[in-house]
């Protein structure tokens, strides 16, 4: 399901996504399609794209447990100056400290953290909010 309102200058968006890869991908062209509307140019694009596609694959994954009955709740707000992104999912959450690094050398075959880390280096900003089961990504100022 998708409700969004959009003008010219502000896009809000709510998409509540099954774990079915065609509503993914859907939701995921929505969001890039209003942020390239809004002047982001090919490289801002693909970090927001790539970041939401971590963060999703995250909330599918391990908060959700892959449980097909499920869903993920993602609300977005979009203008010429930021890209905030808030996914939430149904699980219980988890400990960020608690997530390996993955770029120590211990951790380096391990591949936990790399999505996390992943979503860090594209975005401004990545928030996660305790129990840990929803974060908030920006992307500007």
């Amino acid at each position: 399901m998708t409700k969004g309102q959009s003008n010219s200058k502000v896009f809000q968006g709510q998409f509540i996504i099954s774990n079915r890869r065609e509503e993914i991908e859907s939701a995921q062209h929505r969001v890039v399609e209003e942020v390239a509307a809004r002047g982001r140019d090919e490289a801002g694009c693909f970090a927001i794209r790539l970041a939401m596609e971590e963060a999703l694959t995250n909330a599918f994954k391990h908060g959700n447990r892959d449980h097909p009955e499920k869903t993920v709740k993602l609300d977005c707000r979009i203008d010429a100056q930021a890209v905030v992104i808030e996914i939430e999912d149904e699980g219980e959450g988890f400990d960020l400290e608690s997530v390996p690094d993955p770029t120590t050398v211990e951790n380096v075959e391990i591949p936990a953290g790399r999505g996390i880390m992943l979503m860090r280096a594209f975005m401004t900003d990545v928030r996660f909010f305790p129990p840990g089961n929803r974060l908030r990504m920006t992307y500007g100022p």
